[in-house]
């Protein structure tokens, strides 16, 4: 009896059906590695027109998370895209090694720097640690299949590069970009440091709001200016409001706006009847939260025509001018500012237009002075009940609440931010113009989504002056000598930069802090001292445009395209700008393209603090990579991307789809030899012939989207195609075709043609995203070719 299995055409491959990508993907990544694959690309595409996307670099501390993977598949897509597509397309991976999160990791484990252990020991000791961090997020980036120059990353911690920070310093100081002032910046307390703008992030924080009596130093003159006729021994007072207690004992003055009316209101209050002066707009609020159901404006008065009367500060022994100010408004408190220069940038620039200074009362660590009296030793954080206890006892609290607000926090050490008036470096926005430059630049790159263009001109227009100088021990110093006397830079300071930057080319920045003044500058040395701070790592990443794209000659400048998270258009985006604009009077970026963050099922943000959190690592090891790549692919990253187990399922399932319609391909074309069997298209039968236009048509739309940066229409492109066109539709139409003709039959050969030419297009244009599977795809499509997908054009 005959088996009919030998009259057909059974299909076989040695592609499996089942992906087992956790197992599968470290062997493809060690063919990769055997084949140094990074550098044939680079070879193949020597010559081609180049297309760079600059890397922004990751901060060396912790392990991979969900953000660092988001934002490194989308930057490989593009990579991937643009090599298969023609063009030369390096991809240099950098990273951000100095700064505060560093220190902190170091001072566990060794102890604070001078301390138990030395400055240069404990520079040492933090260079050893990034060196670790960045060995561990390469690994976790080269296991979710990232092409790139990782055996020559940049570290902004090279001697080289760190040399080139300090060069770069040295342009903007040439250009008039820098000046030194002294001025309230943001503080971290814990860390004992200035900090920018850009290392700023809002946080709901509870706090203590509170309304306090101010009295008049001369009641009569001060009821006088009021036009009014009171009892005399009825108390008079204006009243402030703040959420922040513990700047009270650096108040110097309370502000008014001067073309406020501000209403002389008696109400009964805790100390029975009294008087208080607040802005008459905002009368009935502010006694609804009194509770004050009674209450009388007796007279008004201008804010100018109550300008320099004099009040007493409620616990301490000082006189307290009222002043005026153009940042007073009627939104919140009582239209009577709270004004301690110390702790303000409105309180600052207000008092120094009436000759008011800074007290100087609160330590780098947050802890009040001997000079603050009954507060000496408190610190910012604590002392707030211990002066809304001393108000009370004074009788000058008038009310007490507890409100949630966003407060500025420090970025890494996720504690509530300080101002603190100190003498500090700064990148001057109205120096030579650099705000006016900076937005000119900005019309010139195009913004994805093009919201970002607004959103940038809003915070460069809204920017104070960049504070670049950080009082840290382990990062870039700004290598500057200053006269002891004025403070005024070396006369030759344009040169001794240079003799700094190639003393740090060999030694790294322990070469500065190892130098003697008199080495460099000689008999000058008596009278200039080294400055001791150090750079904003913020400068160290945003002068990358000259110390990477600049110095390496695979690199071009402008780059075509920078890549992060929205939150970089106050940070990355922002410092690569303004020095860049600073440096050369142009943009560092062609393109600058935005995507979104992702948050759990309930739309909550995810962190470690909060439990809700999924480690890259996991999802290699349950799905294998090329499912997280394809989730990053199949969702909007311009917007929130959702995660959870049920959506990591459903993109498996697709990736399943995808997978079984490639198997199925590939197991038709057992016997098929393409030099010698394929057809030509006037020789194949129609629908075959309609079915390879349809996949071309379709590859035109896909490398469009690839080009546009439109990641979820390719997958939808691919996933369609897979699934109606193909499953749907084409190889249910050709199973009989194929299994019943004869195994060389035009008929037989024109579906195989079909199908080949398919797999070449399908492997390549799912290369960027699934890359594991479109090089095992390949490897299994027959006949001869390259030996890697990503070697084919």
């Amino acid at each position: 009896m005959s088996d009919y299995k030998d009259t057909l055409n059974l299909p076989h491959t040695e592609f499996p059906m089942k992906a087992n990508l956790a197992q599968r993907e470290p062997g493809i990544l060690q063919q990769w590695q055997k084949l140094d694959l990074y550098k044939r690309i680079a070879e193949k595409n020597s010559g081609k027109p180049k297309f760079i996307l600059h890397d922004g670099p990751p901060y060396a501390n912790g392990e991979l998370h969900l953000g660092h993977a988001i934002n490194k598949s989308l930057k490989d897509f593009v990579v991937k895209a643009k090599s298969l597509n023609g063009f030369d397309a390096p991809y240099i991976p950098g990273w951000d090694c100095h700064g505060l999160p560093i220190e902190h990791n170091v001072e566990k484990k060794k102890g604070k720097a001078g301390q138990k252990i030395s400055h240069a020991e404990f520079r040492k000791a933090c260079r050893e640690y990034a060196a670790k961090q960045v060995d561990i997020q390469r690994n976790g980036f080269i296991r979710l299949g990232v092409l790139g120059d990782w055996g020559n990353p940049y570290l902004t911690m090279a001697f080289e590069t760190e040399a080139d920070i300090v060069r770069s310093l040295g342009k903007i100081i040439e250009n008039g970009h820098l000046v030194k002032g002294y001025k309230p910046v943001y503080w971290s307390v814990v860390g004992a440091s200035a900090l920018a703008e850009a290392e700023v992030e809002y946080q709901d924080k509870d706090s203590f709001a509170i309304d306090v009596r101010f009295t008049p130093q001369d009641r009569d003159t001060f009821l006088g200016l009021f036009s009014a006729t009171v009892a005399a021994d009825e108390p008079v007072s204006v009243v402030i409001w703040t959420t922040t207690p513990w700047t009270l004992p650096s108040n110097q003055a309370v502000c008014l706006h001067g073309e406020l009316s501000y209403a002389l209101v008696r109400c009964e209050l805790d100390q029975g009847s009294e008087l208080i002066v607040v802005a008459t707009d905002m009368v009935e609020r502010i006694m609804s939260r009194y509770n004050c159901e009674s209450f009388e404006i007796v007279a008004e008065a201008t804010g100018s025509q109550l300008e320099k009367q004099i009040l007493l500060h409620p616990f301490v022994d000082r006189l307290v001018p009222l002043i005026l100010g153009e940042h007073v408004t009627t939104e919140a408190g009582t239209g009577a500012v709270h004004t301690a220069p110390d702790h303000g940038v409105d309180d600052f620039n207000v008092g120094a237009a009436y000759g008011i200074g800074t007290l100087n009362l609160v330590d780098e660590n947050g802890v009040f002075t001997s000079a603050a009296g009954d507060f000496a030793g408190g610190h910012v954080y604590k002392v707030d009940e211990d002066i809304i206890a001393k108000l009370r006892e004074v009788k000058a609290l008038v009310a007490l609440d507890k409100i949630n607000h966003s407060y500025a926090h420090c970025w890494r050490t996720k504690t509530p931010l300080i101002y603190r008036a100190t003498p500090q470096w700064f990148i001057s926005m109205s120096e030579n113009d650099l705000l006016g430059k900076s937005l000119t630049a900005v019309d010139g790159v195009k913004w994805i989504p093009d919201w970002g263009k607004a959103r940038i001109e809003l915070m460069l227009k809204g920017s104070p002056d960049w504070c670049i100088s950080r009082q840290r021990t382990w990062g870039v110093p700004i290598t500057l000598f200053v006269n002891k006397e004025t403070q005024a830079l070396h006369p030759r300071t344009a040169e001794l930069i240079e003799q700094v930057a190639q003393l740090i080319e060999k030694q790294g920045i322990e070469a500065w802090f190892e130098l003697e003044a008199d080495e460099l500058l000689g008999e000058d040395a008596a009278d200039y001292e080294k400055v001791t701070d150090t750079l904003d790592v913020w400068f160290d990443s945003g002068v990358s445009h000259y110390s990477v794209i600049g110095e390496r000659d695979e690199l071009s400048y402008p780059a075509d395209l920078y890549l992060e998270g929205s939150d970089q258009h106050r940070g990355w985006f922002q410092s690569s700008l303004k020095t860049a604009v600073a440096m050369n009077g142009t943009a560092p970026y062609k393109e600058v393209l935005t995507h979104g963050f992702f948050v759990d099922a309930d739309g909550k943000k995810m962190s470690k603090s909060l439990g809700n959190t999924v480690a890259p690592d996991l999802i290699f090891k349950q799905y294998g990579a090329d499912i997280l790549r394809l989730w990053v692919a199949a969702t909007d990253y311009r917007g929130e991307m959702t995660v959870s187990d049920e959506i990591f399922k459903r993109v498996a399932d697709s990736y399943r789809r995808i997978r079984n319609t490639a198997r199925f391909m590939l197991s038709n074309l057992s016997g098929f030899d393409p030099e010698k069997d394929q057809l030509n298209p006037e020789e194949m039968i129609a629908v075959d012939y309609w079915i390879t236009r349809q996949c071309q048509q379709m590859q035109k739309e896909v490398i469009e989207h690839y080009d546009n940066y439109n990641f979820l229409n390719v997958y939808q492109k691919i996933h369609n195609f897979c699934v109606v066109e193909l499953g749907g539709f084409y190889l249910d139409v050709i199973k009989d075709r194929q299994y019943t003709t004869q195994a060389d039959s035009v008929a037989r050969r024109s579906a195989q043609t079909a199908l080949y030419n398919i797999l070449e297009m399908f492997s390549r244009l799912i290369a960027p995203i699934l890359s594991f599977t479109a090089d095992e795809i390949w490897q299994n499509i027959p006949g001869s070719r390259e030996e890697s997908v990503f070697l084919s054009n």
